[in-house]
């Protein structure tokens, strides 16, 4: 099935599934159900829609957006993780940040067949539900200040000698758990180095990648709160329109600086659209409590807003030195 007929599958599914769901109160009650989509063999920008209409609050649209981002970032390296229904979390800031020179997690290959993860990480969403942890590290024997050569090892959350820590929830979407993570010579098979660079292919990519996918979950989701309480038919149209292009460009390479500027005006939209939710809502129903969790989670979406910034200001510069393309 084509990448446009998937979409437009899932499409279809958003606005003409039923609009009533379960509240889910926490991420234990939220990863099962995840888990269940997640077997069904859908394509990552498919499960992304899913995992937003499905869900009850942003906080589970945002959840539904990562993992798919997570498994759009695997397909061209290791397709077969996404065979299962695993939850993952990429596990990369360390307590000075996530650039190459932050890594100080270590991957060592034993000559056994085996390889060593030792090191900490400071951030690891949905630590509690994880699966699977996609562990940035650099491969041992890089002098400490060289631009290190740095691999993501799929490493089983239930592994001995991994230490996790909680995390004070934030403020805004609380219910998605954060925890610190220790890797305490943390031994798995050589086959869980992915293939790859990981910052180049993983780390790098997936700022873009993320907010692409969390945006389709995001408008998956309001779609369905829009149809269940019957909002106007063009603020439906104009969720869906928005959805339809974000799932479009989800296709597409993000390194590309035409995807940035793209994603940019879509983001832009969809913060559009977000106000003329809230001002629906606010005149709906100002003692909803769906409302309220929306209101409260509203900072979610200023998340890493510098770094967008920079981002299409760098694709603009570099649209401007590229030569001029032919159309074939």
């Amino acid at each position: 099935m084509s990448d446009q007929s998937d979409l437009m599958d899932a499409l279809r599914f958003a606005l003409s599934s039923r609009a009533d769901v379960d509240a889910l109160e926490t991420a234990e009650d939220w990863a099962p159900e995840w888990r269940a989509q997640a077997a069904e063999g859908l394509s990552p920008v498919a499960l992304a829609v899913s995992g937003g209409f499905l869900s009850d609050r942003l906080a589970w649209a945002f959840a539904g957006g990562y993992q798919a981002a997570l498994r759009r970032l695997l397909t061209p390296f290791r397709p077969q993780l996404l065979e299962n229904e695993w939850t993952m979390a990429l596990c990369a800031t360390e307590s000075s940040g996530n650039r190459p020179r932050d890594i100080r997690t270590q991957v060592t290959d034993n000559g056994d067949g085996t390889v060593t993860v030792s090191g900490e990480k400071s951030w690891t969403t949905l630590g509690p539900v994880a699966d699977v942890l996609l562990v940035v590290a650099r491969v041992n024997g890089h002098e400490p200040e060289a631009r290190p050569e740095l691999k993501v090892v799929a490493v089983p959350a239930s592994s001995e000698g991994i230490y996790f820590s909680e995390k004070t929830p934030l403020e805004f979407v609380p219910e998605v758990p954060h925890q610190a993570a220790a890797f305490d010579n943390v031994r798995v098979p050589r086959a869980a180095v992915l293939s790859g660079d990981g910052y180049s292919d993983y780390v790098k990519p997936f700022r873009t990648v993320e907010d692409t996918f969390i945006a389709i979950a995001t408008h998956a989701y309001l779609l369905r709160e829009a149809r269940y309480r019957g909002w106007p038919d063009p603020l439906i149209e104009a969720l869906a329109a928005n959805l339809f292009s974000l799932g479009s460009l989800a296709s597409v390479d993000a390194s590309s600086p035409a995807t940035h500027v793209a994603l940019a005006g879509l983001l832009g939209q969809g913060q559009a659209l977000y106000g003329r939710v809230t001002d629906q809502w606010r005149g709906s129903d100002n003692g909803d409590p769906a409302l309220r969790r929306w209101l409260r989670d509203q900072p979610l979406f200023q998340i890493a807003s510098k770094p967008r910034e920079l981002r299409v200001q760098r694709a603009w510069e570099q649209l401007a030195t590229l030569p001029e393309p032919r159309l074939s």
